[in-house]
C-alpha cells in the first residue's frame, strides 16, 4: 500500500489512535531513562534542561511525532549529557546508553502483564475491553520495537555508544568509520527491509509469548 492510499484509508488511521498511546509512552520513558541515569551518575544536565520527566511534552520532537502519525516510525529529542561530570566516562556513557533501552523492555514486560490481566477480569469481550487489549498489545509490539532497534550498534542509536563504551581505544578506527556511514547503513537497513527482520520478528514472537497470541490481533487485523 502506498503512503496516499494509506492515507486515505480509515484502517490506518485507527490503526494510528490505537499505536499513539504506546508510541509516545515508549519514546517518554525511554528518554526519561536517560535522563534519570545519567543524573544518578553525577551528570545533570538533562535534569538542568528539565528533561528528567515523565512530561511526553518534554521529550516529543514536532517532525518526529509527525512521522509516527505519517509514515508509522519517528524519534523523540535526545537528552543530553555531559560523560565529562562522569566518575567514569566510558562506564556512565554505558549505562546510560543501556537505560533507554532497558526502560523499553521493563515498559513491554509490565504493559503485556497487564494485557493479560485485562483479559482475565473481563469476563466478556466489549468493544470498549477491544480497543484497550488493542492500545496495550501495540504497546507491547512498539517498546520491544524501540528496545531493539536502539541497541543497534550503528549511529546515531543507542547501540553505538554501548559499543564504543566496550571496544579497546585502540579499535578508534571503527568508531570513525561508523560515525561516517552510520546512517547510510541505518536507511539501507530500513528500506531493504531487512531491520524488520532484525527487530521486527522478534518482536512479534516476543509480543505473542508474553502477551498472547491476542495481542497480535489488531496488527494483522
Amino acid at each position: 500500500m502506498g503512503l496516499f492510499s494509506r492515507w486515505t484509508n480509515p484502517d490506518y488511521w485507527i490503526m494510528v489512535m490505537l499505536a499513539l498511546p504506546g508510541m509516545l509512552a515508549g519514546l517518554t520513558f525511554h528518554e526519561f531513562a536517560h535522563a534519570w541515569m545519567a543524573n544518578k551518575l553525577g551528570d545533570p544536565t538533562a535534569k538542568m534542561m528539565g528533561r528528567l520527566t515523565l512530561n511526553p511534552l518534554r521529550h516529543l520532537n514536532l517532525i518526529g511525532t509527525m512521522a509516527i502519525v505519517l509514515l508509522g516510525f519517528g524519534w523523540a529529542k535526545p537528552v543530553p549529557i555531559n560523560p565529562d561530570n562522569f566518575r567514569d566516562r566510558r562506564k556512565g556513557t554505558l549505562l546510560v546508553s543501556i537505560a533507554g533501552p532497558g526502560a523499553n523492555l521493563v515498559l513491554a514486560l509490565l504493559l503485556a502483564a497487564l494485557f493479560r490481566l485485562v483479559g482475565l477480569i473481563s469476563l466478556q469481550t466489549s468493544s470498549v475491553i477491544a480497543y484497550i487489549q488493542g492500545i496495550l498489545g501495540l504497546a507491547v509490539f512498539y517498546n520491544f520495537i524501540l528496545a531493539f532497534f536502539n541497541i543497534i550498534p550503528i549511529p546515531p542509536l543507542d547501540g553505538s555508544q554501548i559499543l564504543f563504551s566496550l571496544i579497546p581505544l585502540r579499535n578508534i578506527k571503527v568508531v570513525f568509520w561508523l560515525q561516517r556511514y552510520g546512517f547510510i547503513i541505518l536507511l539501507v537497513l530500513i528500506f531493504t527491509r531487512v531491520l524488520w527482520y532484525i527487530i521486527g520478528v522478534p518482536s512479534l514472537y516476543l509480543t505473542a509469548i508474553l502477551a498472547g497470541p491476542s495481542a497480535l490481533s489488531i496488527i494483522f487485523h
